[in-house]
């Protein structure tokens, strides 16, 4: 098992959307990047939401999506884990949602990237749940859903 602990939270006080994985996977650890690994379709969908390149240079990316009143973090902030996968999360400890919730009061949505952070964060914000929808994960480990099935369903819980 490998000791894994999540990056900082990507904010602005405008935020009116936050965005949550469950823990970034071993390439986005190693590059301390949000969604780094090349197959993970997040910086795909967001370019193709709010029209910016994908490819931008990484503050760029959390530029654009601070521009657009979007904040991103992670549900855990710290877990033991073999490998990528969030099927092998064990002993997981939640970030302080409740604190960035206060600090970004606009947020009246919470979308969740995928089952695991999801699940997880059902489990540890219950209080939280009206706000929360759970959404495709972008990751290609889950490959039940084309891309543009992906895409749609982002877009439509972005942009009711």
């Amino acid at each position: 098992m490998t000791y894994c602990e999540s990056f900082a939270p990507v904010w602005q006080k405008d935020a009116k959307i936050l965005i949550l994985g469950s823990m970034p996977g071993v390439e986005s650890l190693r590059q301390q990047q949000y969604y780094a690994f090349r197959h993970n379709v997040f910086w795909r969908i967001m370019g193709e939401l709010f029209h910016f390149d994908a490819n931008l240079p990484y503050p760029e990316r959390l530029e654009c999506l601070m521009q657009n009143h979007l904040a991103l973090w992670d549900v855990l902030g710290q877990c033991e884990r073999q490998g990528s996968l969030d099927t092998a999360i064990q002993h997981a400890i939640p970030n302080d949602i409740p604190g960035l919730l206060k600090k970004c009061p606009k947020i009246t949505r919470i979308l969740c990237n995928g089952t695991a952070a999801a699940t997880h964060f059902r489990h540890n914000f219950p209080q939280y749940i009206p706000m929360m929808t759970r959404l495709p994960s972008t990751s290609p480990a889950a490959a039940r859903l084309r891309f543009e099935q992906k895409l749609l369903a982002w877009r439509q819980a972005i942009r009711p």
